[in-house]
């Protein structure tokens, strides 16, 4: 067969092709779901991976102080947050956006997208978790 029949035999196909049951998109979009959760995980490995300067000097300080920062995300389901704040002296950080880990999920409690807040956060068994979180 030759290469430029190719498409003409792929558009043909589709044109055939029975649209998708809701039930097929539903399980589509729970594939996708579950895709880009992965994706956040190995993005927020990856994140920790990058800076984990402060391994260099030494375990980050216990009760390191609290610093400010501005909700932009909640994933209550997987227990995230995403800051924007400023520098994390104690873990090598410069002020940026990214997602944390809480420690314990209650802290998300009575915190929505774009509240101010002050949290302390830490390298929990290498992953950057908020030990910390109130109304700044």
């Amino acid at each position: 067969m030759h290469k430029t029949a190719l498409p003409g035999l792929l558009a043909l196909a589709l044109l055939a092709a029975p649209s998708l049951r809701a039930e097929d998109s539903l399980r589509a979009q729970e594939s996708l779901r579950a895709q880009e959760s992965l994706q956040a995980e190995n993005a927020l490995r990856a994140e920790s991976a990058r800076h984990d300067h402060a391994a260099h000097a030494g375990p980050a300080a216990p009760g390191a102080a609290a610093t400010e920062g501005e909700v932009r995300k909640i994933d209550r389901a997987q227990g995230r947050i995403t800051l924007r704040h400023g520098a994390l002296p104690h873990l090598g950080m410069g002020a940026m956006t990214m997602v944390f880990r809480v420690a314990d999920p209650a802290l998300l409690d009575g915190v929505h997208e774009g509240d101010k807040v002050r949290f302390a956060a830490e390298r929990v068994n290498g992953v950057l978790t908020v030990t910390a979180l109130a109304p700044g």
